[in-house]
């Protein structure tokens, strides 16, 4: 936890896709200090013309290598957000060749009552997690 959602534009490989889930796990774990053992990660790919992804008029250049990252998360301080920010950036740079023009990143904060992580359980409410 949290659930992280990644689109992009379909054509990477399965080892590409790998050290892009790899890099961004963990950069979420030293960010926002959660167990590595916490993974829940789906992508999706999309072609190219479904993915318009424009720079808000901050002068970034585009390319098909653009990854939005949507995260659902239970809150976390502006802290840890810009840590993840600044990690996501660096670690994908690195180890995926993915210019950090091209990586967006969007939190949705939600509450322990908001989670299920199955057997139709609220776990955090419960005292499990």
């Amino acid at each position: 936890m949290p659930l992280v959602r990644f689109d992009l534009v379909e054509g990477r490989s399965k080892e590409e896709l790998q050290s892009l889930l790899d890099a961004s796990h963990e950069a979420m774990v030293d960010a926002f200090q959660v167990p590595d053992s916490d993974r829940y990660q789906i992508v999706h790919q999309h072609p190219a013309h479904e993915m318009i992804i424009h720079d808000t008029g901050l002068g970034f250049e585009r390319t098909k290598n653009v990854v939005v990252i949507s995260l659902t998360s239970r809150p976390r301080t502006e802290k840890q957000k810009e840590k993840l920010y600044q990690n996501l950036a660096s670690f994908l740079d690195e180890r995926c060749n993915i210019s950090p023009e091209d990586i967006m990143i969007s939190i949705t904060n939600n509450e322990d009552a908001d989670w299920s992580f199955g057997n139709g359980e609220a776990q955090f409410l419960t005292g499990k997690l």
